[in-house]
């Protein structure tokens, strides 16, 4: 599905009374989440779209600072991200709901099955695929424009970004086999700096390190799960590729892990029909 009739499809919702959130939603039965990732968009989930929609109602929100959800003026915590799902499911009547994250969405599904092993949960969360993201913070190998951003120098180098500097590092996460199309780095940049969007990306980018200071209760929402995981993962991503798979198998009993080779850290861009059969198969569903 193309950008403008994904966008020409979505939906606005206020969540905790202030932050306005596009998402999309389509389908039957089960609910499932689709959590992106970092920094792009909702839009993510488009190659996967239709087939999911066959077996789940797929709701796949912006999360706010990107997309087309509200780019607010305050800090943007994995807090706020999940509280804002929260209550996005809550309005949707979707009460039990599977999830597949990426990236930060990773992080943002380990608060929530945090929030769920504490008991304290809104949702109960039934299941969750997980796709390349810093789940260990000593696993995660940031790229040099990452620690920059983290810096205090961050909010001046941001709004020296292109199209043509993004493009270059879009290129050093995907595999050699399977760069990012044109359309894809074209949408990618235009929704994530439109509205102010730029000057979002230093404070998001802050979760890499709230994954440090939330480290123990985080790997603890994983390795202390009661309902089923999956890492599908890109095996060539240089941020979080084998090495990652390697400390999941370590700290995660049971580690339900499926690699894709040569797959960077976009898997469901890359190789959507190798992800989608995984999902399927995690699913117990027969992949078409």
């Amino acid at each position: 599905m193309n950008f403008a009739k994904w966008h020409s499809q979505s939906n606005v919702s206020t969540v905790l009374n202030k932050h306005l959130v596009n998402y999309n939603i389509n389908g039957q039965g089960a609910h499932l989440l689709c959590i992106h990732g970092f920094p792009s968009s909702s839009w993510d989930f488009a190659p996967l779209w239709h087939a999911l929609s066959k077996h789940f109602t797929v709701i796949a929100p912006d999360l706010i600072g990107l997309g087309n959800s509200d780019k607010p003026s305050g800090p943007i915590p994995i807090k706020l991200q999940a509280d804002a799902i929260e209550d996005l499911m809550i309005q949707l009547d979707a009460n039990e709901v599977h999830i597949l994250a990426h990236d930060l969405g990773d992080t943002i599904a380990q608060e929530l099955l945090a929030r769920q092993l504490d008991g304290v949960s809104k949702i109960r969360w039934t299941s969750c695929a997980l796709m390349n993201g810093g789940l260990f913070p000593e696993t995660h190998r940031a790229l040099f424009i990452q620690k920059v951003l983290l810096s205090p120098l961050g909010k001046i180098v941001v709004h020296a970004m292109t199209k043509r500097t993004f493009k270059k590092n879009m290129y050093k996460i995907f595999s050699s086999s399977n760069p990012p199309s044109d359309d894809f780095i074209d949408n990618t940049w235009k929704v994530t700096s439109s509205n102010n969007g730029r000057s979002m990306i230093p404070k998001l980018i802050q979760y890499i390190n709230e994954r440090k200071e939330n480290r123990a209760r985080w790997v603890d929402a994983l390795s202390k799960a009661s309902i089923p995981l999956r890492l599908i993962l890109g095996e060539d991503d240089p941020i979080s590729g084998r090495h990652l798979a390697t400390r999941y198998q370590e700290l995660i009993p049971n580690a339900d892990i499926d690699s894709i080779p040569c797959c960077g850290h976009y898997p469901h861009i890359e190789k959507p029909e190798t992800v989608l059969r995984s999902f399927l198969d995690f699913h117990g569903i027969e992949s078409i």
